[in-house]
Formats: C-alpha cells, sequence, structure tokens
C-alpha cells in the first residue's frame, strides 16, 4: 500500500521555554543537572518566573521529530492535545507552518498547553520541568485511522506511557499500524519513563515495536545493566530493529543480523542539546521511510542531530534537506 506520510507520529503537545543557567541556578532549586522531571501548575509558573530570558518554541518529543522530516522534505502527520488558548494556537500554527498535518481538536474547559522549561548549561547539558497540562488529555478517539493508517512508519513517543487514556491512545495506534502492515517505532523518551514503566515497555517492544530508537542510558536502565554492549544485544533479541545513540560517540544501529555503526557529525561548538535525540530519530526514519541503507538513515540521524544542538531550540534552523544533499545523503 502506498504512504500518503513517510512518518506519523503520537505525542505530548509542548511549548518549550529554553533559557541558558548556571551550576548555582540548579542547586538553588534543587534540580537535577540533565533530569526531566514532571511539575504541577503552580511550581511550572514558579520556575517560570524565575529563568532567564529565552526562546518559547513548539516542541515536544514526536513534535520535534516531525518538524525534522518535514525539514527534509518528508511527508508527516502528528497527533497530539492542547488546549483552546494562546499557545494551543502558536502549536497548531507552528506545526501546520512546515507543512505537517495537524488536526486533534483543541481542548476546552480544562487545563492549559503543556509547557516545557528547560534550562541549559554552559556545555549544552539541559534539565527539563514538564506540566504537561492538555497533552495528557489525548484519547484513543483523537487517533485518527486515516493517519495511522496512510503513514509508512508510526512513531510512538515514550512519554505516552504515562497518562492512561493516552496510553490508549497509543495501543489504538499502534493496533492500527499492526493491522495496516506498516511499521511501528517507539523512543523510550527518557531513562525516568524506563524506570516508571520497564514491564510494560518490555511487553510492548517484544509484541508491537518494530524499530527502538534509545540512548545509552536509556537502553541501559530498560535491561538494568552498566554494560552497553550487553544492553545492545538484550534488545537485538526483543526487536527486529534498532538505533541507538551516545553522544558525541555517534550512533549503532541493527537491523537483523546486520549492524552499522556512525560518528557523531563534528559541530564547533555544543549550545543546546535539547532535540539532539528527536531529530537523530527524524533524520533515521525519513531515509528508512525512503529505502536507505542502513548506514544512510543513520548518518541522516547524526546530521540532524548536529544541526539542532549548535542551536538554541529543539527543531531545525536550516534545511536538513539542503544539509542532507550537501553530504550526498539525499
Amino acid at each position: 500500500m502506498t504512504a500518503a506520510y513517510d512518518v506519523a507520529a503520537i505525542g505530548n503537545a509542548i511549548v518549550d521555554v529554553i533559557a541558558p543557567c548556571d551550576e548555582a541556578f540548579l542547586a538553588a532549586r534543587r534540580l537535577e543537572r540533565g533530569a526531566m522531571m514532571l511539575v504541577n501548575e503552580a511550581e511550572s509558573a514558579g520556575l517560570y518566573e524565575a529563568m532567564a530570558p529565552g526562546l518559547e518554541t513548539s516542541g515536544g518529543s514526536a513534535g520535534n521529530t516531525i518538524a525534522g522530516v518535514a525539514s527534509l522534505g518528508g511527508r508527516a502527520a502528528y497527533i497530539g492535545k492542547v488546549a483552546d488558548d494562546q499557545l494551543g494556537e502558536v502549536f497548531t500554527h507552528d506545526m501546520r507552518a512546515i507543512g505537517a498535518r495537524f488536526d486533534v481538536p483543541p481542548l476546552v474547559g480544562g487545563p492549559a498547553t503543556a509547557k516545557s522549561l528547560i534550562n541549559v548549561l554552559p556545555d549544552g547539558e539541559r534539565t527539563m520541568c514538564t506540566f504537561l497540562g492538555a497533552s495528557v488529555e489525548l484519547t484513543p478517539a483523537d487517533v485518527d485511522p486515516a493517519i495511522v493508517e496512510g503513514a509508512a512508519i508510526v512513531y510512538l513517543e515514550g512519554y505516552l506511557f504515562d497518562p492512561s487514556e493516552a496510553r490508549k491512545a497509543f495501543a489504538k495506534a499502534a493496533g492500527l499500524a499492526r493491522a495496516s502492515d506498516r511499521l511501528i517505532a517507539i523512543t523510550l523518551s527518557d531513562s525516568f519513563v524506563v524506570e516508571r514503566h520497564r514491564e510494560a515497555l518490555m511487553e510492548f517492544i517484544t509484541d508491537q515495536v518494530d524499530l527502538v530508537f534509545a540512548n545509552a542510558a536509556e537502553v541501559s536502565s530498560l535491561f538494568q545493566t552498566d554494560d552497553f554492549d550487553e544492553a545492545v544485544a538484550l534488545l537485538r533479541e526483543r526487536a527486529p530493529m534498532a538505533a541507538v545513540t551516545r553522544s558525541e560517540k555517534g550512533s549503532v544501529m541493527y537491523s537483523g543480523a546486520k549492524t552499522a555503526v556512525v560518528p557523531a557529525y563534528p559541530v564547533q561548538k555544543v549550545v543546546d542539546t535539547t532535540g539532539a535525540g528527536d531529530q537523530y530519530a527524524a533524520g533515521f526514519m525519513f531515509g528508512l521511510a525512503r529505502g536507505r541503507p542502513l548506514e544512510v538513515c543513520g548518518r541522516l540521524g547524526s546530521l540532524a542531530a548536529s544541526e539542532v544542538i549548535s542551536h538554541y531550540g529543539p527543531r531545525p534552523l536550516v534545511s536538513l534537506k539542503d544539509l542532507a544533499a550537501r553530504e550526498g545523503l539525499v
């Protein structure tokens, strides 16, 4: 069946607020360097007031990935929930402006659009405090079968394992994708997600998933081992394909019996690592949807990640399609 979209993604629709900080700022607020934590609306408001001036931009892990796919020239669709408020309008506009399909009705009369407050240290490490707001109100009714069934790859955000209704939407999308013989991909999202939902994630990966995205910390947490090679070998027993990133060490990927190792693209200065994994997934899946070899998929992922860590913000600021063309990857 011909695909209408290269990638359709389901995730938490979030607006990111990104600002520079120092170690003292984190220590004063008892924030763990590099961690991602959930906060309530009042905590979010208090931290927002204390942060330095920064950048406000549409984000959310899967939303960022869709922005990357679109920047590469791919056809993309997104399923997520925003509120009927100003930030919800901003998020909707941003998704449609990049050429992605996004038509989930906004939430009326509930919590506000989700916001992630991201404080970035001078070395690029980011600490995230997220108010999930309306994003967790995603329900199975919001999952349009035509979008899922029309995508070459259906990409699921691991953060959706937290809210129960969103997890049901997650399961509906996976069922539709499987019935339509579409590839199902998942990102583990964060080590805290793995810690909270290890057994459920393991079962889902084993039974449903074709492609897993993770970083070294996440895959090690999944299998509770500090041995990276062992963790990847254990993942290989459960998922037919995976791509595991290792920051400046590049990435390791496999598909069936084939393995490839791709180095990270060099950057002059790491400014902000927010969105690096999201853009890696964008490049990899774009390549996969277009029938590119495994190593080329990894190189596309590394290229997209290198662009996003060279500036503030989780989405590309220049055309990834043009960058990839200059590298001979498209």
